[in-house]
């Protein structure tokens, strides 16, 4: 078993990429959607993996199964060569069409699942029916609403290589507790990004001594260097929304 094994390995065939070679007009219209830059690294001797992996997400946001996706992928190794993908292209290849698919599904549920938080999605939508309730009683947003935004990144220990990703997810789901003590009525506290929580609250007389408080409860909770501030929210409804992604980069 062993020897025919190896035996198939050795006559699979694999494709000789040429530096400077593009694809030709024929190769190019054979290969499936999305796959191109895959092709032209191949013909080129160049490491496919950093075009499979753009190939991968791509395919993932527009709505094609892994199946697929490796569908795709056989298919133009096997135009190109009659070769089959190796373990390193087909990794890349899955492993970013697996984040990009998990990303899709996060934004569509209405909590982080990790914090608790509300998702990105879910922000945008409560921002916009702020917006709209301030038009319809004639208050403008600026005295209406704010954000008070709590970024961890300067935390001690956040950024520790093992297991970086977990240990701000429990430092946020901390600032989400912090914040729901101190603001304790309809506002709506989510996550922006890996190391920041938002809560949109109302604009009052005391809200300056509340973050004052806010940051108190961090400090005692041991979230230690937390920036905190208050963040404004312009007049147009699509300048609001946009400042929600401003603060996500």
């Amino acid at each position: 078993m062993r020897t025919s094994l190896t035996s198939i390995a050795r006559r699979r065939p694999v494709i000789t990429g040429q530096p400077g070679r593009e694809l030709t007009e024929s190769e190019r219209k054979q290969l499936p959607p999305g796959f191109e830059a895959v092709g032209e690294a191949l013909v080129s001797g160049a490491s496919p993996e950093a075009a499979c992996a753009v190939a991968g997400r791509t395919l993932a946001c527009d709505g094609a199964s892994l199946g697929e996706a490796l569908s795709g992928l056989r298919t133009t190794y096997a135009v190109l060569g009659d070769a089959v993908p190796d373990f390193s292209a087909t990794e890349a290849l899955c492993v970013a069409w697996s984040e990009s698919t998990l990303d899709f599904l996060h934004d569509l549920s209405c909590e982080d699942p990790l914090t608790g938080l509300a998702s990105m999605a879910h922000l945008r939508t409560r921002v916009a029916e702020v917006y709209r309730e301030a038009e319809r009683v004639g208050r403008p947003m600026r005295s209406s609403y704010a954000l008070v935004v709590v970024d961890i990144s300067s935390c001690s220990g956040t950024h520790e290589t093992f297991g970086a990703p977990f240990t701000r997810a429990l430092r946020l789901a901390s600032v989400a507790d912090a914040v729901r003590s101190v603001f304790v009525g309809e506002e709506t506290v989510g996550r922006i990004g890996p190391d920041r929580a938002v809560a949109l609250v109302r604009r009052t007389p005391e809200l300056g001594e509340d973050v004052a408080v806010l940051r108190a409860t961090c400090a005692d909770l041991g979230i230690d260097h937390a920036r905190i501030w208050i963040e404004g929210l312009p007049a147009q409804a699509d300048l609001g929304v946009r400042v929600l992604s401003e603060l996500a980069r």
